[in-house]
């Protein structure tokens, strides 16, 4: 308990709660996230550093609301000097005269002033390094420090996620030895072989759960099918358009995957406007062929009436049955839904989160499809195949990422890539301008309008709110202006209802709205097969990647289309986009700018929510720690890890998700 340390008590406590901390192992886990290495200067104009001896009591002075100064003269080298310091009152009882401190500031020579931006109650040494953490207000950097080395100084049991042999082979520092350099380095390389530690730690444990749950799974027995693979493609033959290499090469992995007796946990990594979903479709048909049922699961209405729309159509000639459930399915709809699937009238169903309601009950589930996996929580994933028995399990993602790093982050799954594009589609031309020139923007908006296409535009924020970047709500009315209201405009953005942004979305996608101002919350996957254009403001705002997914709302079709980016910023980066339409070289650039976070969208919690470990700066670290974890695994899963309590206890917390 956080309590029984000295200096914590139940205020403390509720701040230290504020950055994630609840226990002692959050606590000695909180690591800094820099270090400031103290280097003494001499007493010169500009900036210095200096220890010195408080030689008179400070003097507040009020000189308005919200602003006070505290004065008093110290001692250095033998100079009298003055010292300032604002909005430090609680510094006042602290400095008493013959007390030593060191101070942080500028020092103006022509009047004899130190103005401090840091007094630090005690002298440094030279070279002294400070950790420094994330804090809030009422509890810094030294206060976190302190509660940390007193709980280390504790009887602590501290679980080392390294086996010893792994700890022996990298002369890894010991865990106990290793958290107290963390914090409190008194060499740079004490923190550097901390760090590493450390962060091998936390990616050995990463991969142990990723690779533990794939080697359990494929112990696991699956369903039995016995119709030949072959005969998918006899489907494929009678599609009005051929499949691109990619595609086929897809649907072959999937379709294997399926006539193997073991279960299927495969994801499917394609580029934008890829054609993700015909890969479904030919996996559900085959899983249709064997005698199972087949779900859908998308991550919004929109899109689930487009899947719905699209397969039906092509699922018709076969006898296959489809259906689509979601929220606003009437009540007499959803009953009849409901009772059809349960006696297998319905070989493939389609939906939102309307599909995980306990009472969706299959007859014969065999076969899930997650659209945009990342858009759903483990447990909701988990939700959907335990409706089936043994159930096949595709996920499809339209956030390409290197291969190299695919391979490691989903270990757990089998993967295919899709990269090449439908034929026909025409690359998308890429500029960058700055706002001077938005007359090029509003020209290009306009002739696309009068050709009967359609245009995004996408700004960061949805009202103004006192900064230099566009609004949805601002761009709007400038819109308006600029165009003499003849031009049917709406807007999209996160604060709306859901039946707002389906209508909004609906009406843009039947061609009554002509442009669409939006935030980043345009729908993923949907087509709008007449939008030609893509307008960014402030581009330099967003990572590469959600740059390429927001490109890629257009270029469905075999039309020329051209998106401008808008940005006053010298961004060389912007300049990867203006060269390449490959998502996967994009996302490669993004990793080395940018690191994981922008690629992978909203995080789902204990998802790669890592403390001091970076998956794309560690990628090294990543890899060997990856092919470590699967060794270890291989030699114990078959003694239920004997030897190692803490992993068995890894091993009852991965079971709910497995």
């Amino acid at each position: 308990m956080l309590q029984k340390l000295k200096n914590v008590g139940p205020k403390t406590t509720k701040l230290l709660n504020k950055l994630g901390i609840y226990d002692i192992t959050d606590l000695v886990d909180y690591y800094p996230f820099r270090y400031d290495v103290m280097k003494l200067t001499p007493l010169i104009d500009g900036d210095v550093c200096i220890n010195a001896t408080v030689e008179s009591i400070p003097v507040l002075t009020y000189i308005r609301k919200g602003l006070t100064k505290l004065s008093f003269r110290v001692l250095t080298d033998n100079f009298l000097i003055n010292v300032t310091i604002f909005n430090r009152n609680f510094l006042k009882h602290s400095l008493k005269p013959g007390m030593e401190i060191n101070l942080n500031g500028k020092y103006d020579t022509r009047k004899n002033v130190l103005t401090c931006n840091d007094i630090k109650l005690k002298p440094i040494y030279n070279n002294e390094i400070i950790p420094i953490y994330h804090q809030t207000k009422g509890v810094n950097s030294k206060l976190i420090n302190s509660i940390v080395n007193e709980a280390l100084s504790q009887d602590l049991t501290i679980y080392d996620y390294i086996p010893e042999y792994l700890v022996s082979k990298y002369e890894f520092l010991d865990k106990k030895e290793a958290l107290y350099k963390i914090h409190n380095p008194k060499r740079v390389s004490d923190a550097k072989n901390a760090i590493v530690r450390f962060k091998y730690e936390e990616l050995f444990k990463f991969m142990f759960k990723i690779n533990y749950l794939k080697t359990k799974r494929e112990k696991k027995g699956g369903l039995k099918r016995n119709i030949n693979p072959d005969r998918v493609f006899e489907f494929i033959n009678d599609l009005e358009f051929e499949l691109t290499k990619d595609q086929t090469n897809a649907v072959k992995d999937i379709v294997d995957d399926l006539y193997k007796p073991s279960r299927m946990n495969r994801l499917i990594l394609g580029d934008v406007g890829s054609g993700k979903t015909i890969v479904a479709v030919c996996a559900a048909y085959y899983n249709y062929l064997c005698g199972y049922q087949s779900v859908i699961l998308a991550p919004t209405e929109i899109l689930a009436n487009q899947h719905f729309i699209n397969i039906s159509s092509m699922f018709k000639k076969y006898g296959i049955s489809v259906a689509l459930l979601k929220g606003k399915t009437t009540k007499k709809e959803r009953t009849k839904i409901l009772e059809d699937l349960k006696k297998g009238d319905i070989d493939l169903l389609i939906g939102t989160h309307a599909i995980l309601s306990d009472d969706v009950v299959f007859k014969n589930l065999g076969f899930v499809v997650t659209d945009e996996q990342h858009r759903f929580g483990v447990n909701q994933r988990k939700n959907l195949s335990n409706k089936g028995v043994m159930c096949d399990v595709l996920y499809m993602s339209a956030t390409p990422i290197p291969r190299t790093y695919a391979l490691t982050i989903y270990g757990d799954m089998d993967i295919s890539l899709i990269k090449t594009k439908p034929s026909g589609r025409k690359e998308i031309q890429t500029s960058l301008i700055r706002t001077k020139d938005i007359k090029v923007a509003l020209n290009t908006i306009l002739e696309e309008i009068k050709k009967n296409h359609q245009a995004y535009i996408v700004c960061p924020l949805i009202e103004n709110e006192d900064s230099d970047l566009t609004s949805v709500k601002d761009l709007k009315k400038k819109m308006d202006i600029a165009f003499n209201k003849k031009i049917p405009i709406e807007i999209l953005h996160g604060q709306m209802k859901q039946t707002e942004k389906d209508s909004v979305m609906k009406n843009f996608k039947e061609g009554k709205t002509k442009i669409l101002i939006s935030t980043t919350v345009i729908e993923v996957g949907v087509d709008v097969f007449n939008a030609t254009l893509m307008v960014i403001f402030n581009a330099e705002r967003f990572g590469l990647s959600t740059l390429h997914q927001l490109r890629g709302r257009i270029g469905r079709n075999n039309l020329e289309s051209k998106c401008i980016l808008i940005s006053d910023k010298r961004a060389e980066r912007l300049k990867v986009l203006e060269q390449s339409n490959d998502g996967f070289y994009i996302s490669e650039m993004d990793f080395k700018l940018r690191g994981e976070g922008d690629l992978f969208g909203v995080r789902q919690s204990g998802d790669m929510v890592f403390k001091i470990a970076n998956i794309s700066s560690d990628i090294k670290i990543l890899t060997q720690a990856n092919i470590d974890s699967k060794k270890f695994i291989s030699k114990n899963i078959d003694n239920d890890f004997e030897n190692y309590s803490m992993y068995k206890l890894l091993v009852n917390d991965l079971m709910h998700i497995d």
